[in-house]
């Protein structure tokens, strides 16, 4: 089992996770390895930049963070065609 896409809203997903020159971020987290490698080559595949949330237990940690967003495209008038984007160095 793998959680994913929570956060992402459908609109993203059917259309595109590219926003200019950058592809939105898409979290995901599980136990299994192999699953986990199988959802990240999806995301890919897809356009999203997969980033590892670690294991399944941080499936919790992904639940406000999908909250917030909705808060923001909903609450906050914002809408639906924003992503995440986690940016390091």
């Amino acid at each position: 089992m793998v959680k994913a896409f929570n956060h992402v809203y459908a609109q993203i997903i059917h259309s595109s996770p590219q926003f200019g020159s950058q592809n939105a971020t898409a979290f995901y987290c599980g136990d299994d390895s192999s699953a986990k490698e199988t959802v990240a080559g999806l995301m890919k595949e897809m356009g999203f930049e997969p980033v590892d949330a670690g294991p399944l237990q941080n499936a919790r940690y992904l639940e406000p963070l999908a909250e917030l967003c909705v808060q923001l495209a909903y609450a906050q008038g914002m809408g639906t065609d924003q992503a995440l984007k986690l940016i390091r160095r």
